[in-house]
């Protein structure tokens, strides 16, 4: 099955199959998140989506909800397949983490558009902003959310680039929280799995 092919309803388990194999499904799907995940600093984090961890998401909210009905089990289906990357670009879900709710309200006010402030930067190509929320906004004038979805878009010859080496930098460059990243390694070979 192609990394980028949308999940449907034959690529998931009944509740109870689902309930037997899931320690073991959980471990490879935890091992697998620990190589798609981006630190921009103490407090903010990328997780990047593929079809491995919306699966998982999936099979989680089906069997929280007890969901084995074609209508529900459509509805997850419709929610987490705009997440899966396409294979000209990279999804992921931006979280501000802060573990102390009184010093995260207080970020989070001054933190307001850094979604829109979070970027890619492959070799010498201009800087790739983020496409954030998609579906629904998330902040407002006086703050922003502690979660956020992105779409990175990345050209063929970005992508070409990357695959052939090229420096791969991610960062957030708001006026209160500036980071950068150099991509590299595990992360990097399993980022590059997203690309066509």
């Amino acid at each position: 099955m192609a990394s980028n092919a949308k999940l449907s309803r034959d690529d998931l388990w009944s509740l109870e199959d689902y309930a037997e194999m899931r320690s073991a499904f959980r471990t490879q799907v935890m091992d697998h998140k620990k190589h798609r995940q981006v630190a921009l600093g103490p407090n903010a984090t990328l997780y990047f989506e593929d079809r491995l961890t919306l699966l998982y998401q999936i099979q989680e909210m089906l069997r929280i909800e007890k969901v084995f009905e074609a209508d529900g089990i459509n509805e997850e289906l419709e929610a987490y397949n705009p997440l899966l990357p396409s294979g000209s670009n990279f999804k992921a879900t931006f979280m501000i983490e802060y573990p102390d709710p009184v010093i995260r309200a207080a970020q989070l006010e001054k933190m307001v558009g850094i979604e829109d402030l979070v970027w890619m930067q492959i070799g010498d190509h201009d800087k790739i902003w983020a496409i954030a929320d998609e579906d629904l906004p998330r902040s407002n004038e006086t703050k922003t959310s502690a979660v956020h979805f992105m779409r990175f878009e990345i050209s063929s010859d970005m992508a070409r680039d990357l695959k052939s080496g090229a420096d791969w930098h991610i960062g957030v460059q708001h006026l209160v929280y500036t980071y950068d990243f150099a991509v590299s390694g595990t992360t990097r070979d399993s980022l590059l799995n997203d690309l066509a």
